[in-house]
């Protein structure tokens, strides 16, 4: 995207290309914490799973069966 942005550009002021690499640094460094944050849900989310397939359901008293 930074490649189009500096082909959009007509000047080459190298204030806006390091105003762009600082983004493009700041956006991928987002990206990398988003997809580590996934990683972190995701194991969490099959841990939880996990532990829920493992332990018995809930179960109704015989006295509260239907007849």
């Amino acid at each position: 995207m930074a490649k189009a942005l500096l082909g959009y550009m007509s000047s080459s002021d190298p204030r806006a290309l390091a105003q762009l690499t600082a983004e493009n640094r700041r956006l991928r460094q987002r990206v990398s914490d988003l997809e580590a944050h996934i990683m972190r849900l995701q194991a969490e989310n099959d841990s939880l799973a996990a532990a829920v397939h493992d332990s018995p359901l809930l179960t109704l008293d015989e006295s509260m069966q239907p007849a």
